[in-house]
């Protein structure tokens, strides 16, 4: 009988353990369902790690994960602008990770430069025109809409959401707070029509004529194009010969006191792999972060442009002053 249960142990221990109690994540997200599940889905099914989520906007969730502090269920935080995922480390709902995986998969200046939250994709914030009014080359910087040569041609989204006010963020590290002001005066000066509630609606007014340049988040540009891929709309990409083009991300970082902190680094780092950014990015039409992997076929067909190394960290630390600015200034 004893060399019969010490036979079944050793049979026990060399069989692979593909689910212990430990595996298992808990996500609070910001990233919507369906750009998350399928990832979810196919992670739960190579590791046998269980996954669960809860979605919600950013601010919501990093508020829940304040009131919760130690009581939180969650482990991983993933959310959309490097503003939000400043202000969840700032209110000290992120703890630090290292690992060398992500540092090597992520860009520095697309991770917290404290180790508190990575970037798994991004998105360029860049100038749309109409092919039928604007030639490409009269695109030159994002400093330029405010010449007053395109005094009612340019429209804007509304100075609330977060990605132009991290766009302005950026204006203000690289110019300083009195020429990044003159600067979103002058864009305030050449509107067509008031700021409109979101990047779709904007180019829409392009499309009816209102304007004739934006500025917007390149992936929903790639929603209009795949709904009608002969749509009189072009990407230009502004800053090439100076800062290069803005770039926002969403990304995520292992919560202050999550429960089962190693697997939820595991399923970070996973996210920031070869093996996933294609899909996770192409979910969006964003870009990957990591460099060694290609966009999908329609991104990469917009084509490649230099790209701002401002670390993103700054757009959360310069956020209230990006909006006190864009108040003055008049941009609502």
């Amino acid at each position: 009988m004893r060399r019969l249960i010490l036979g079944l142990l050793m049979v026990a221990l060399s069989v692979p353990v593909v689910s212990l109690a430990g595996d298992e994540v808990v996500v609070y997200s910001s990233r919507k369902e369906h750009l998350i599940k399928p990832l979810f889905d196919r992670y739960m099914k190579e590791t046998g790690t269980k996954i669960t989520w809860l979605t919600d906007k950013a601010g919501p969730l990093i508020s829940r994960l304040q009131a919760e502090g130690r009581r939180t269920p969650a482990d991983l935080l993933l959310t959309v602008d490097a503003g939000n995922l400043w202000q969840a480390a700032d209110k000290g709902v992120l703890g630090g990770i290292e690992s060398a995986t992500l540092e090597q998969n992520v860009p520095a200046h697309l991770r917290d430069p404290d180790h508190r939250w990575f970037a798994l994709t991004k998105r360029a914030r860049t100038i749309v025109y109409s092919t039928e009014r604007v030639k490409p080359q009269e695109i030159t910087t994002y400093e330029d809409l405010a010449d007053p040569k395109w005094k009612g041609r340019l429209c804007l989204r509304t100075s609330k959401k977060v990605y132009n006010q991290s766009l302005v963020a950026a204006l203000i590290a690289h110019h300083g707070e009195p020429a990044a002001e003159r600067i979103v005066r002058g864009w305030v000066a050449n509107l067509a029509a008031p700021p409109f509630s979101n990047d779709t609606k904007t180019m829409q007014a392009i499309l009816a004529g209102q304007c004739d340049v934006a500025i917007v988040n390149t992936y929903y540009f790639g929603r209009l194009q795949k709904k009608d891929p002969n749509i009189e709309l072009a990407l230009a990409w502004p800053n090439q010969q100076t800062t290069g083009v803005h770039v926002n991300v969403s990304g995520g970082g292992v919560t202050a006191h999550a429960r089962h902190p190693e697997a939820a680094q595991k399923l970070l780092e996973w996210l920031s792999s070869e093996a996933a950014q294609e899909d996770f990015a192409g979910l969006n039409l964003e870009y990957p972060v990591n460099p060694r992997v290609e966009p999908v076929a329609q991104v990469k067909a917009w084509g490649g442009f230099k790209e701002d190394e401002l670390n993103v960290a700054e757009f959360g630390r310069l956020q209230a002053a990006a909006i006190r600015l864009m108040d003055r200034a008049g941009y609502r």
